[in-house]
């Protein structure tokens, strides 16, 4: 495992970082510690939850494998967002500062810790002012409760804006880092917000850098009955990749695993971390065994014309 700086700022985190947006629903206590135990055992440090993941219990089961003394909250760099909760197959937003003040008191209770290592405003909200929402943000980041500020799918413009005055207003202590989709069959921050976050030295979290899991190839030749896409749960959140262009991109990558020797998911997380101002593609596994496949091929770099294909056929 290789270790980046999130951005210009002093943040370090593994590579790969650990999703928790199943645990607590879909991964019971059990597959969650087996998941975090690997992770860590890899030398992973990046562990990425939400309040709004299982309405809090992916943040209780952390919480509960750090009080128990499983894994040591000092070797861990934890990474939760605010503002958001998952209504049926929606989000209900409120980035207002009252709620994401008692948003973050609440996850720090169920983590047992007095501080994150990163806090983001999970979604932007645009009923409330962006300053208000900001003020929350230099509040926690004032009191101690977070080291380090970012958000979570907000678009280049506020994301540009926010930092403007994140910075402004705290003596150079702007955003860190911003996460957001990205994968080879989502590509769309390069118009914009890689540029943005570039100039201004922010650094990327991918989430589902696996094209919610259907670059893995699993979805080849149908739904498998253990898969997300057959989740009640998660359903709609796979279904929009399974298309004919999907496809064919997913084809491209079986193509290049076939030559290289290695599997398509290692090639789509590799393509991923080697793209400029990633820090971190975080993973989201059902169980460990799907984790420590992920893992074992984290150090593949792919051959420049490999990578060149895969942007054409991607583009």
């Amino acid at each position: 495992m290789d270790y980046r700086n999130v951005g210009r700022s002093g943040l370090k985190v593994s590579s790969i970082g650990l999703g928790t947006m199943t645990w607590g629903r879909d991964t019971d206590e059990m597959d969650a510690a087996d998941q975090l135990a690997e992770f860590t055992d890899a030398g992973g440090t990046l562990i990425d939850t939400a309040s709004s993941y299982g309405d809090g219990a992916a943040e209780e089961l952390l919480g509960s494998f750090i009080r128990s003394n499983m894994v040591n909250r000092d070797d861990l760099v934890i990474c939760t967002k605010s503002g958001s909760k998952l209504r049926g197959q929606r989000f209900q937003t409120d980035a207002s500062r009252g709620n994401l003040i008692d948003n973050l008191t609440d996850s720090l209770s169920r983590l047992g810790t007095d501080h994150v290592d990163l806090w983001l405003v999970q979604r932007p909200d645009p009923a409330v002012p962006l300053e208000e929402t900001l003020s929350a943000l230099r509040w926690a980041l004032d009191s101690g409760k977070t080291r380090y500020l970012g958000l979570s799918n907000h678009p280049a413009w506020i994301t540009a804006r926010a930092h403007t005055l994140i910075q402004g207003a705290s003596l150079g202590a702007g955003l860190a880092g911003v996460e957001v989709e990205y994968s080879l069959l989502n590509r769309r921050i390069e118009a914009e917000l890689v540029p943005a976050a570039s100039a201004l030295g922010l650094g990327l979290l991918a989430w589902s850098p696996l094209g919610r899991g259907v670059l893995t190839g699993k979805y080849r030749h149908g739904v498998p009955a253990d898969s997300r896409a057959a989740s009640p749960h998660l359903r709609g959140f796979v279904t929009p990749y399974l298309s004919a262009v999907s496809a064919g991109v997913v084809e491209a990558v079986a193509t290049a695993a076939d030559g290289l020797g290695v599997s398509p998911l290692d090639v789509a997380l590799a393509w991923v971390r080697g793209r400029t101002g990633v820090a971190s593609a975080i993973l989201g596994a059902r169980t460990a065994a799907q984790l420590h496949t992920a893992l074992v091929g984290a150090e593949l770099e792919l051959p420049r014309e490999i990578e060149d294909a895969l942007d054409e056929v991607s583009a």
